[in-house]
């Protein structure tokens, strides 16, 4: 008879935390037609983060900044 292997679950990863300069950025982005998906793959952080500041909901008074974008 074999013995049952239990393989623990990874550890989830979390995303960062969104900076006021990142969240300038995002809106910079998100104001040129980058997608939600793509500006959330180029910072490595959750798409929910970038929807928070396209909503407002996070950095709400953060104007977009195009400077030092890459």
């Amino acid at each position: 008879m074999s013995e049952d292997v239990i393989v623990p679950f990874p550890r989830r990863r979390r995303s960062p935390d969104v900076t006021p300069e990142m969240a300038a950025k995002i809106k910079f982005l998100l104001d040129l037609g980058m997608t939600q998906h793509d500006i959330a793959a180029h910072f490595k952080i959750n798409q929910g983060r970038v929807s928070e500041v396209n909503t407002g909901m996070k950095f709400p008074g953060i104007s977009s900044s195009q400077l030092d974008l890459f």
